[in-house]
Parts: C-alpha cells; sequence; structure tokens
C-alpha cells in the first residue's frame, strides 16, 4: 500500500499521517529491497541448474567434499559461489551412506570405460536428441566423444572403435555399463551372460569385457562423470549444429583444445601428459 501510494505521488507526510505512522517507517518501507533480492536469488540458483544431475551423480559416488565438487563443475562452466552449493547439498547429507567409498584406480593401460549420454540440441534447423558415447581411459582420464543417432549395438561398436584408432591402441578391458547392446543378464552367482555380439567384438580387439555391477555407480565413476561433463561444457560452448557429422568434428576440435588440456586435481597433471605414460603400455 506504502509503495502504491508513493507510485501514485503522494507526499511521504501525508502518507504517514494517512495509516498513522512516522514519516520515517514509511521511508524504510519504500526503501526496502526484498522483491529484488528475491529476484537475485532467482538468478543465482539458475547458474547451478544445469550442473544438478552432475552433482547428484557425485553425490551418489558419496562424494560429499563441496570443495571438490565446486572445482569440478566450475571446469565444467559453473558461474556462481561456492555457498550456493553448500546450501543445494546440505539438505541432501541425511542421505550420505555410513561406509566411505574407495576411489579405485587403476593401472596405465589396463581399463577404458564406455558410458551413454543423451542431451537435446538443435540440429539442422530441428530440436533432436543427440546420444553420445564417451569411452574414458582409466589412468590417464583422456577421453573420446561420439556423437550418434541411436545408443544401439552398431553405434556401440562404431564409438569403441573410433576411440581405439583416437588412443592409438586397445586396452586389457573394457567396462561397459548394463545396455543391451553388451550385456544380456547378471546371474544371481555374479556371473554376467554378455552379448554375442559384443564377445566377438571383444575377441577380435583383444580385451576382457567387463560389466557394472547393477545399482553399483561407483563402479562407473569415472565415464559417468565424463558424461555430465561433456553435456555441460561441450554442448554449453557449440550449438547450433549442422549434421551430427559436424558434431562429431566440433568434438574432435574441443577434445584437442579443452578436454585433453583440463587439469586433474587429485593428479596435478593433465590428462595428455598423463597419457604419454598410459599409451606405452597399449
Amino acid at each position: 500500500m506504502i509503495k502504491q501510494l508513493r507510485k501514485e505521488g503522494v507526499f511521504i507526510v501525508d502518507i504517514a499521517h494517512q495509516i498513522g505512522c512516522s514519516e520515517k517507517t514509511v521511508r524504510r518501507h519504500i526503501d526496502y529491497a526484498a522483491p529484488a533480492a528475491a529476484k537475485r536469488r532467482q538468478k543465482y540458483v539458475a547458474k547451478l541448474e544445469p550442473f544438478k544431475d552432475y552433482i547428484d551423480s557425485r553425490l551418489s559416488e558419496q562424494v560429499w567434499n563441496t570443495a571438490v565438487i565446486f572445482e569440478e563443475i566450475r571446469e565444467q562452466g559453473y558461474r556462481g559461489g561456492p555457498a550456493m552449493l553448500r546450501r543445494y547439498i546440505q539438505p541432501k547429507r541425511p542421505l550420505r551412506a555410513s561406509k566411505k567409498t574407495v576411489r579405485f584406480e587403476t593401472i596405465a593401460g589396463y581399463q577404458l570405460q564406455h558410458d551413454w549420454g543423451e542431451i537435446i540440441v538443435e540440429v539442422a534447423g530441428s530440436a533432436c536428441k543427440v546420444n553420445f558415447a564417451v569411452n574414458s581411459l582409466g589412468f590417464s582420464r583422456r577421453f573420446h566423444v561420439f556423437a550418434a543417432p541411436k545408443q544401439d549395438a552398431e553405434h556401440t561398436y562404431e564409438s569403441l572403435v573410433r576411440s581405439f584408432n583416437y588412443f592409438g591402441g586397445s586396452v586389457k578391458n573394457v567396462l561397459v555399463d548394463n545396455q543391451k547392446a553388451a550385456v544380456i543378464k547378471h546371474g544371481q552367482n555374479g556371473n554376467i551372460e554378455f552379448n554375442a555380439g559384443f564377445l566377438q567384438f571383444a575377441h577380435h580387439y583383444g580385451f576382457i569385457p567387463r560389466a557394472c555391477k547393477p545399482y553399483r555407480p561407483q563402479t562407473k565413476g569415472k565415464t559417468e562423470r565424463m558424461v555430465g561433463y561433456v553435456k555441460h561444457n561441450f554442448f554449453t560452448r557449440y550449438r547450433p549444429f549442422e549434421s551430427f557429422a559436424h558434431v562429431n568434428q566440433l568434438l574432435a576440435i574441443w577434445l584437442a583444445k579443452v578436454a585433453d588440456r583440463r587439469h586433474l586435481r587429485q593428479f596435478k597433471q593433465t590428462p595428455d601428459s598423463r597419457f604419454a605414460e598410459e599409451k606405452a603400455a597399449f
């Protein structure tokens, strides 16, 4: 009411007399900027929105250190502050597991992790679902990305072949998610029934197939994090696209200029520098 009267041109002294309060109270109410603050908060919260899926995936891996997550999402393009991240994580802390998850590190040339991601972007002038396969080396954290129209067996195998060519060799074993292109089922005794085509593919390229345990996201944490990184870094920098070929052309540029040169905080190195050691183990 006070602000409305002021907008209508009523003098402060007259407003105070009309509602029965002091002129100081009227001025304080007029100067109160709660709505603007609310807008600022909404703006800040919006900055975090694109990274919530990635943050939730890190929490599911029992990574609760906000400083670590803050640095990771900053590398992906987050421009907000750490306080907003802490406010988002704090209500979720009761979900924290009692046992800490031990980070699993692999030796050079031992393992490649494969996973799929998807995103809706503009391709050839229309909204299109782009599927992208991420193949990440466990030791160096260097990875390759291949964009495709489907997540079927044909494109799964093509993504792996492209990654082997990109890295200049294959690894000892390939860890996949439980997609039908690779895994038929998990037995009660822990045995895994792999897709016959995937077994033939593995034999041809000389690697041992592995599969994540169901409901165990920690197993494929490295590649799952890279799916979020691709989504929030590459697909934020580059769009729209002319075709899937155009997506893959830009991915090749981005891998060389950005992804391979990113700082790995835990190693104080880049994937490029660690890959020199890993390549010798192929």
